[in-house]
Formats: structure tokens, sequence, C-alpha cells
């Protein structure tokens, strides 16, 4: 169980790295499948395990998924037929299968993995690699690693556009956004982006990346990157203390980002990238993210061991579950 305060729970987030502090997203025995009755959220805890909510109800479905020592990145496959969960602790990623909430294949990736995300063709999962400083880049659905790539230092925070050609990957110790393109799998860009980059998503339209900078002191912001040609544009947005991951609606209006510090979530207009309002949720928020129709948000509160669920668009918290020790990253599946 890591610390309550902000410092001490980027610490043990990634072991070894003091400086970081960034980003970023199951039962045995159901009485439906998830897959049967999507949209699922799958919530990494801390204990080791996955926690799986029906978000129709709200209510935690059947028991804790054993899965890694200290999973954190959770990414859903866009079939809903599999979830991929990154244990930071072991250097793994369980592959859980939504049929049977089992856990099919264990894969070794490199040191500290924490971001995971999967192409929209769901063919490919990338895992950042916070120890070694690379990207494991996971075929499906043998499940095996087939290339390896060098990123910046630290990172953590990982996404893909939507249409599958570029990999956006937040690297906290150089301040860096690492750019891969697909399907070659090189970096053909590196952005300096602002202190501790952390968590990142990127719009449904493909034309910006939204990345959190937190934890140094001087930051607690979120820039955004035109992925037309890989610069920073406008000024950085305030958020709350110590913002953590950070997800976008499916119409691209809104972005949500979790202030770990703070207790709360920033919620960011895109039409004019300010924070139009301060969503108070539980301890130490970290995991965020949005049903696919929009109507929710879920929000993982570490120091809690509860998910807050966002009603849209009034933006009030309608529910607060409990859930597994030390809850962290959260993903939803397809409807």
């Amino acid at each position: 169980m890591r610390s309550n305060n902000h410092e001490g729970s980027c610490a043990a987030r990634a072991r070894g790295f003091a400086a970081l502090c960034a980003v970023l997203a199951m039962g045995l025995g159901l009485t439906a499948s998830p897959a049967a009755a999507a949209p699922f959220a799958y919530v990494t805890n801390g204990d080791g395990t996955v926690s799986v909510i029906d978000t129709a109800t709200n209510t935690v479905v059947g028991t804790p998924i054993p899965v890694g020592g200290d999973p954190t990145g959770v990414a859903v496959t866009p079939d809903g037929t599999h979830v991929y969960v990154a244990n930071n602790t072991d250097s793994t990623v369980s592959v859980i299968h939504t049929a049977t909430n089992t856990v099919v294949k264990t894969i070794p990736v490199g040191s500290g993995p924490n971001g995971v995300a999967v192409t929209p063709d769901g063919t490919k999962v990338y895992v950042s690699n916070t120890g070694f400083s690379t990207v494991s880049v996971i075929h499906r659905p043998g499940n095996t690693v087939v290339k390896t790539i060098p990123v910046g230092s630290g990172p953590f925070g990982v996404a893909v556009t939507p249409d599958g050609t570029r990999v956006y990957v937040a690297n906290t110790r150089t301040n860096t956004v690492s750019v891969i393109a697909r399907p070659g799998n090189t970096v053909v860009a590196t952005v300096m982006a602002g202190s501790d980059s952390g968590g990142v998503s990127v719009t449904p339209d493909g034309k910006h990346v939204y990345v959190t900078h937190c934890c140094r002191g001087t930051d607690d912001t979120v820039s955004v990157i035109a992925t037309a040609t890989n610069t920073v544009v406008g000024l950085p947005i305030p958020v709350g203390s110590g913002p953590f991951a950070v997800a976008i609606t499916p119409d691209g209006t809104h972005v949500y980002v979790p202030n770990t510090i703070s207790n709360t979530i920033s919620v960011i207009r895109t039409a004019t990238n300010t924070v139009v309002k301060t969503v108070p949720v539980g301890g130490a928020p970290e995991g965020v993210a949005v049903t696919p129709d929009g109507t929710k948000v879920y929000v993982a509160n570490i120091a809690d061991n509860t998910v807050s669920v966002i009603r849209r668009p009034g933006n009030t918290v309608v529910k607060t579950i409990p859930v597994g020790l030390g809850p962290q990253g959260v993903a939803i599946g397809p409807p």
C-alpha cells in the first residue's frame, strides 16, 4: 500500500525513481460475462488485483482477479474480449479474457511497466517500461513481444492516435513526448512538453494530444500538442495540484484530469483550453476513464480504495464505489 500523500504515491508507482510522478484507465463467477454485458470498467488495485465494475449499475461484479505485482496501467481491446494490465513490480503484462475474467497469459516486458495502449485494429499493444526507458510492442493474438523501442527516460503514459499511425509516449525524466510512427515502430519526433510529462491522451479527431505535468512543484499544468506539427500549441493549462492521468470525452469537447494532491478532477473545455469546473472526488485520484457514450467518468482514488463516478454533463459525483486496496488505473470496455 503506497503512501496517501502524492509524493509517496508517485515514488511507489515507479520504484527507484524519486522524481517520477505521472500517469497515467473482473471477478470469478460472474452471473453475466463482461463481453455480453458491456460496458464494464476494469480497475487495477495496488494489492495485485483487478476489480470489475458494471457501469450500468455501478456495482462491483464477482471477486477481484489476481494479476501481477503493483498493477498500474490497463487497457481493453476494441472488441472487448481482452484486458491488458501492466504489473509494475513484476515487469509483466497480464492478459485477462473477459468472457471468464481469468488471466490467460502473462507476458514478460521491460522493467517497471506502467502505461498500456491498444491499437484501434486490436493487433498491437504498446507498453511503456519506466525502468528501461523503452516501449514493448506486443503482437496479438499471439501475445508475444515483437519489438522493443528506445524512447526518453522514464516513459509513463502511452496513447495511440485514432487512425493507428502514431503512438505518443510521455517521458517523465526528460520532460518530453516521444512520437512513434507505425507500422515501422520508429521514433520520428521528440517533443519538449514540460516537466514530468506523464499522462497522455489523444483527441478523437486525432489532431491534438493532451499531456499532464506534475510533481516538481512548479508545473501542475496540461500541455497541448498539435499532431500535424508535433509542437506544443498555446500556453500550458493550469489545473489542480498533482495532475496525473488524462481522459478525453468521445465527442472531444472536454478533458478530465485527476489531481492527486488536490483530491479533485479538473474539467477542461477543448474549445478554449480552459478549466470550466473542478470536481471534488476521493483521496489521491490517479486513474480516469470516460464511458463510450460520454455520460459518465470513472476515477480511481488510491488513498480511499474507491472509484468516484461523475455524471455528465452536470459533472457531479453520483456514486462512490469501494474496490480493492490502492486503485490506480481504470479502463472501460466497448458498449
